[in-house]
């Protein structure tokens, strides 16, 4: 393929992952838009920009934690389950991959933590990776108070525990034990007016040891990997703005109406800096040298009856936990019975994945079996498909322990979405809106239909609303004869905003396609066009697929998508003026084939990643192996370089004939008219 200096550079093995759905539920429409679908997007344009045996994809159910256990908990009180937990995450895995599955998410192992096949190596990961940690004296033993409820007479989990959000600027009031739903990090004995979801009584704190890692070492680390992903056009400006707001130094925030209290016991804190309230503001902050120092002088503002909040800064990262759900962790320094948290846990997971599809391929499906070639060299990438509340895990506590592993993991790059929202509401499983599932929109719209909307919705400039007309019960109008309300999903005037971009896929790529094969069955015997194409033509079809590499490297999908719908408009109506002006004329009609075949191919290779199913149909029908249609080895080349590849001339290369009416990208069943 030709090199252009300016073109992007793309690494010799790639590995992607999407981000873990818990093991308690099937999986909403945000899960598959906001992450799934965009990491399908990018893995699918790497294995034809790199070749597919240097790209895996994986993801996998997050089996373990308190979110499951508490799931079950429920399922077996309120419903009569009768399962054991593995039997109740076996079931929602499989309804995860089922979805997954029909949205053609082409994951090469889409695995759980804590199912077979992946599990036993999940388990050995685990050990290892804690067992090094401690050695290189980055886990510290710490005793620290958990939520116990005394009328159910039993430690509580993170979810069994909700309450406010202590960080200051939070408004969430759905926080759990050690974190909020806005992904906020904090000490249990900072959640305000938490309540036991087991009883509903107000639980003690008691005293328990887990281990933790030294995040806060790593401070200069990750300012430096900041910088760094800075200048990098591939990380988004929200993961280090998300980032940064956490290594700052520690402070407390106190109302100035506690000032005297405060003065009354400044002298027995820690060393810390005042500074006092700025106009139009109603507390003044203390700054402290560590979060030790900080921590220390909450203790004494919260007996001398002082209210305050704390700020966003690096605090340890909890690895272990003390629910039985969990991965086992190592015993260290006598300390046994603990379970892995699910958060660190799930960190690493993909390491474990990806060990698993390497050692279940057939030989010569990858070119390597090492996992330390796809996660730890220099020409290997790791892209990391999140949502934009899991940037604290993915690139805080994650890259600091790579770091201190030693072990020459390669940094992330993080891809971070924002949220879709349903409706103009945040979407969530546990929210007062809930969204629909993947599973239920497909009843209404095809997969390729909510791949490309979703796709083109720009969630790496903000959160953006999906407003499917099929599920919209707001009220449109009253009908004029009976006042009753028409809601909109049954009003025939109101446009769905969720085919916006089908209409091109059903319209213009599809009558291009058309014209293609139905005009080659007319005057080249069901052949490729004999004569050349344009230079006009196969320049634009050379600008598109450059500016279309380019917006896919910056995972600029709602960019890259609009290269391809711009370039296939264009060529469209170059053949729709051609072909009507050789009318009568099968030589010119002929060379407008010729122009169209180009365009037609072009517009495969690019929409192949959004829209595959329908693009693999025109390469079917264009008679070429996948392999050879796809591959950007070959971006630059029409159909007639294509069969020279195959040692055929276009007049000897047959294509499929289409019945009449063919379409390659359909309407859904319910939006046909009838």
């Amino acid at each position: 393929m030709p090199e252009t200096s300016s073109r992007p550079s793309f690494p010799r093995r790639a590995v992607i992952t999407g981000g873990m759905p818990y093991g308690n539920k099937n999986l909403h429409f945000g899960h598959i838009g906001g992450v799934f679908v965009p990491a399908d997007f990018f893995a699918r344009f790497l294995r034809d920009r790199i070749g597919a045996e240097n790209v895996i994809f994986v993801s996998g159910t997050d089996c373990y934690g308190s979110p499951i256990a508490e799931g079950y908990r429920k399922k077996v009180e309120n419903e009569g389950y009768a399962g054991t937990i593995e039997d109740y995450v076996r079931a929602n895995h499989e309804s995860q991959k089922a979805a997954l599955d029909a949205y053609g998410i082409s994951l090469d192992l889409f695995a759980g933590s804590g199912l077979a096949p992946a599990r036993d190596v999940h388990a050995r990961v685990t050990d290892e990776l804690i067992r090094r940690l401690h050695e290189r004296g980055y886990l510290k033993k710490r005793s620290t108070r958990q939520f116990y409820d005394v009328e159910a007479g039993t430690f509580l989990n993170g979810r069994q525990v909700q309450g406010r959000c202590p960080v200051r600027g939070c408004k969430s009031e759905k926080a759990y034990a050690d974190e909020c739903d806005l992904g906020h990090q904090f000490d249990p004995e900072e959640l305000i007016a938490p309540v036991s979801q087991v009883s509903g009584t107000t639980p003690e704190l008691r005293p328990v040891d887990n281990w933790y890692f030294d995040l806060p070492a790593f401070r200069d680390e990750l300012e430096r990997l900041m910088d760094e992903w800075d200048m990098d056009p591939q990380v988004r400006a929200v993961v280090t703005k998300t980032v940064r707001e956490s290594l700052v130094d520690p402070v407390i925030y106190i109302q100035t109406k506690f000032r005297e209290a405060y003065d009354a016991v400044a002298a027995e804190l820690p060393a810390h800096t005042l500074a006092e309230a700025e106009k139009g503001q109603q507390s003044f902050s203390l700054t402290f040298a560590g979060w030790e120092e900080r921590d220390e002088a909450r203790e004494k503002l919260d007996a001398a009856g002082v209210r305050f909040r704390t700020g966003k800064c690096l605090l340890p990262f909890r690895i272990t936990g003390n629910i039985d759900w969990g991965v086992a962790a190592p015993e260290l320094e006598g300390t046994s019975g603990l379970t892995v948290w699910c958060w660190p846990e799930s960190l690493w997971a993909p390491i474990s994945f990806t060990q698993t599809t390497l050692s279940l391929a057939p030989e010569g499906r990858y070119s390597s079996r090492d996992w330390h070639d796809w996660w730890c060299s220099e020409d290997a990438r790791v892209y990391q498909f999140i949502g934009q509340d899991n940037i604290y895990f993915y690139c805080v506590a994650q890259p600091a322990m790579w770091e201190a592993l030693d072990w020459g993991l390669t940094q992330d790059i993080p891809v971070a979405n924002y949220h879709i929202l349903f409706m103009n509401k945040k979407a969530s499983s546990s929210g007062k809106i809930a969204p629909p599932m993947a599973a239920e929109l497909l009843d209404a719209y095809t997969p390729e239909q909510l791949r490309a909307h979703w796709l083109s919705l720009g969630l790496d400039q903000k959160a953006v609303s999906f407003n499917p007309k099929a599920f919209d019960t707001s009220v449109s109008h009253k009908d004029k004869a009976t006042g009753e309300d028409v809601l909109v999903r049954d009003d025939p005037r109101v446009v769905d905003p969720a085919l916006k971009e089908s209409a091109f896929l059903t319209n213009i790529f599809n009558r291009l396609a058309r014209s293609c094969f139905y005009g080659a069955a007319n005057v080249c015997d069901a052949h490729l066009p004999a004569v050349a194409p344009s230079e006009e033509t196969v320049s634009a079809a050379r600008e598109a697929t450059l500016e279309f590499e380019r917006r896919a490297y910056e995972f600029d999908a709602h960019g890259a998508l609009t290269v391809a719908e711009e370039f296939c408009r264009a060529a469209n109506k170059r053949w729709d003026d051609a072909s009507k002006a050789a009318k009568g004329d099968d030589a010119a009609y002929e060379a407008a084939l010729a122009d169209a075949f180009v365009a037609l191919r072009t517009t495969a290779l690019l929409m192949h990643p959004a829209v595959p199913f329908g693009c693999e149909k025109i390469c079917e029908h264009m008679s070429f192996s996948p392999e050879l249609f796809f591959s950007w080895d070959h971006a630059f080349d029409g159909p007639t370089e294509l069969a020279a590849a195959c040692g055929e001339t276009p007049a000897d290369h047959k294509i499929v004939p289409l019945p009449p009416r063919y379409d390659f990208f359909e309407k859904h069943p319910s939006q046909l008219k009838k």
